[in-house]
């Protein structure tokens, strides 16, 4: 169509222009010929950019329906549960994990107990599964074996939205959309009145920068927040959760990627966060967990060590090796 389309154009030009030359035209016929010709090319150029514009419409949208329609691999079961009240009990037993089309298990039959309101930092190598651990108990992934249980519950028997609104997590990676600071925050409770939006903002020390932008909590911020620092980024991340008021919270490198002046104040934030809640922070600055409660160390060969940051470096073992190795580094 678009081809022939063009041809008509072609030939439109090649035989108005041989009338121009075969004839003797004065100047206001040649105008009035050239505005025709223009009349005459614009619907043409419209119609064939529009059906160029279908083909590629039908082609997106063929493949969106081919991606909705994929069933999901974690799904709810029949009876699923739903969560009335989390005292925030975390346990993992003999949970055993690997990825598809993998060969070696990430987690090897590994057993683990977090009590409620405890503070609980994962520290160790990259790759030994941190991030895998805490991804399990939301059901990002389900296990191969073993059981994880949230108040003596199997995760597997609840319903995903009821465990998913339970847990609150802060992330290195932070993904912010296309709108207001306001928009933004409001996606950690989309039903939140715009006074709770404010008051979890100045809980997370998002507030005062907020108010210096442009239009406030109203001032758009770009795709993925491209306006504004990493450290302003994250603590609308805290103010999400905040908002949310998850009894279980997961930071997953959230301070890493941050110059030592946010990493002060978004840590003072994250500290506030975590007071009453079941915490797990994944950490590879280890000066940012001196006040966890337990410290558990993550290798290839499952947890090695468990105890506050003070008894693991007296033990002098894996956490005291991995702690001197990152002090060297930074002198």
């Amino acid at each position: 169509v678009e081809a022939f389309l063009q041809l008509i154009t072609i030939t439109v030009i090649v035989f108005g222009s041989a009338s121009i030359v075969n004839a003797t035209l004065d100047l206001a016929d040649l105008i009035t010929f050239i505005l025709y010709i223009g009349y005459m090319i614009e619907p043409i150029q419209k119609l064939t950019h529009m059906t160029t514009q279908f083909q590629e419409g039908i082609t997106g949208f063929q493949r969106f329906m081919e991606i909705i329609n994929i069933k999901p691999s974690i799904d709810n079961r029949d009876n699923a549960r739903v969560l009335s009240e989390v005292n925030g009990e975390i346990e993992f037993r003999n949970v055993t994990f690997r990825y598809d089309n993998h060969l070696v298990n990430v987690l090897n039959d590994l057993s683990l107990r977090i009590h409620p309101g405890e503070y609980v930092a994962l520290v160790g190598p990259s790759g030994v599964g941190k991030t895998t651990l805490c991804s399990l108990i939301p059901r990002f992934y389900d296990a191969i074996s073993g059981e994880i249980l949230l108040d003596n519950i199997n995760v597997r028997h609840i319903n995903l939205e009821s465990l998913r609104n339970n847990i609150g997590m802060v992330q290195q990676d932070v993904y912010l959309f296309a709108g207001t600071v306001l928009e933004n925050i409001q996606y950690g409770k989309p039903t939140a009145s715009e006074e709770e939006i404010i008051e979890a903002a100045k809980q997370a020390n998002a507030h005062e920068f907020i108010m210096n932008l442009p239009n406030g909590y109203y001032s758009e911020i770009g795709q993925h927040g491209v306006r504004l620092s990493g450290g302003q980024k994250q603590r609308l991340s805290i103010a999400r959760v905040f908002l949310k008021n998850p009894p279980i919270l997961i930071l997953d490198e959230a301070t890493s990627a941050l110059d030592n002046e946010s990493e002060s104040i978004v840590k003072e934030s994250l500290e506030l966060l975590a007071k009453g809640r079941t915490t797990l922070v994944i950490a590879h600055r280890l000066s940012t967990i001196r006040n966890a409660n337990r410290v558990i160390v993550l290798t290839e060969n499952g947890i090695v060590e468990q105890g506050t940051h003070d008894a693991l470096l007296e033990k002098d073992g894996a956490y005291a090796k991995l702690y001197s190795k990152q002090f060297e580094m930074q002198l």
